[in-house]
């Protein structure tokens, strides 16, 4: 649709009325933002960057013999443990998180060596780094006033440092707060269903995020909304673009990015009316770094880049695919793809309630899905009637 046109439509206040009781709500973005203090939050992607790559600057990894590893522990100061490694010019102090993975490597409780005093966690240690089966270790050490264990991992980690993904971001979103199409998502205001794409970047808002473990980024480009068919009343049904990426260099969490279209982001970041998500992980294992630059990297820049159309063909050919007309091809429609006879008749309740009408396309059983999905309590039971909805959607398309 020409976008003038939907510029008329904007609200006085620039946002755009949305419907968000449809698709599905995504809380990954929502989970981030509670958990992150102030110091993990950015307020462009330049400044995150920056950081990311000045710690990996002052970073230095090395792969050693585990059995040459001491374990330095004095009795005068229970807390302190050390680690002397091989060419090392004075001992190296582990992190609460590279302390788990040493002891996880050698197969060593965690939790009871944090009881432990430092010497008696140290002859643990010490005695699996000398049996360790694996024989080597790869170390990720930094330098800021003294030099801290930031990571131990196997081998054949598959580093990919945080300003690696940053950089393959802001190669599309710039500083992430609006010198380009991609930026910081802005805020849906409940009381009058209009999503304001236009919100300062602050603390409070921010959906970039980085800590001494991981990077997590969420842009949206959310003045360039889409149109993709009419809501029952005749408002055009608007989506905007987004996505989210992570890491973690030290080997907290795989690499990933997901892609989706999506209606609107409220207040505290839970995503909603989203579709069509996709997403790609990639495990640090040994090609990694290859693997990232030929397939993640890529996938980013193409989703930046691509048309809408196929997203927009797929929901105008799912409202178009009339697959039932009375209730006994809703009920066959559903039951032979594998819905039981109780979820056949919520979905149908549930179109019938936010519809005001039966459904009949493709399109109407796959929102029943998402809305009944969205209800069940368990994982495992939501994320496999959000797949029958998907392919629904794909087969449609």
């Amino acid at each position: 649709m020409n976008m003038q046109v939907l510029d008329a439509r904007r609200d006085a206040s620039g946002g755009y009325k949305v419907d968000v009781s449809r698709g599905e709500h995504i809380g990954r973005v929502s989970s981030e933002w509670f958990s992150r203090p102030d110091d993990e939050r950015f307020l462009s992607l330049s400044d995150l960057g920056r950081t990311v790559r000045e710690r990996s600057e002052r970073s230095r990894t090395r792969t050693v013999e585990s059995a040459l590893v001491h374990v330095e522990a004095n009795r005068s100061d229970p807390e302190r443990l050390a680690l002397i490694l091989p060419g090392a010019e004075a001992p190296i102090a582990p992190t609460h998180w590279s302390f788990g993975q040493l002891a996880s490597l050698v197969g060593a409780p965690a939790a009871y060596l944090r009881q432990l005093p430092a010497a008696l966690a140290g002859i643990n240690l010490q005695y699996g780094l000398t049996s360790h089966r694996a024989e080597q270790i790869k170390t990720f050490e930094i330098e800021d006033g003294r030099v801290e264990l930031r990571a131990v991992t196997g081998p054949d980690y598959g580093r990919i440092h945080d300003f690696e993904l940053i950089e393959a971001i802001q190669r599309i979103a710039g500083n992430g707060t609006g010198d380009t199409r991609w930026k910081v998502p802005g805020v849906l205001n409940w009381s009058t269903g209009i999503y304001n794409p236009r919100v300062d970047v602050s603390k409070d808002t921010t959906t970039l995020y980085a800590s001494d473990r991981d990077v997590f980024v969420f842009l949206v480009d959310d003045l360039n909304p889409i149109e993709a068919g009419r809501l029952p009343d005749g408002s055009p049904d608007l989506f905007f673009r987004g996505f989210y990426a992570w890491n973690s260099e030290v080997g907290a969490k795989t690499l990933g990015i997901a892609s989706f279209y999506l209606r609107a982001v409220c207040q505290n970041r839970m995503l909603w009316g989203v579709e069509d998500f996709e997403e790609i992980t990639i495990r640090h294992s040994k090609y990694a770094a290859s693997r990232f630059a030929h397939e993640a990297a890529p996938a980013l820049l193409n989703f930046a880049d691509s048309s809408p159309m196929p997203f927009v063909n797929g929901i105008r050919a799912a409202r178009e695919r009339i697959v039932a007309r009375n209730d006994e091809d809703r009920s066959e429609f559903l039951r032979r793809r594998g819905f039981s006879k109780a979820e056949t008749g919520k979905i149908i309740d549930t179109v019938l309630a936010e519809e005001g009408r039966p459904p009949e396309s493709v399109f109407d059983f796959v929102q029943g899905i998402t809305a009944v999905a969205r209800d069940k309590p368990h994982q495992d039971a939501r994320l496999d009637l959000e797949a029958k909805a998907k392919k629904l959607m794909d087969r449609a398309a």
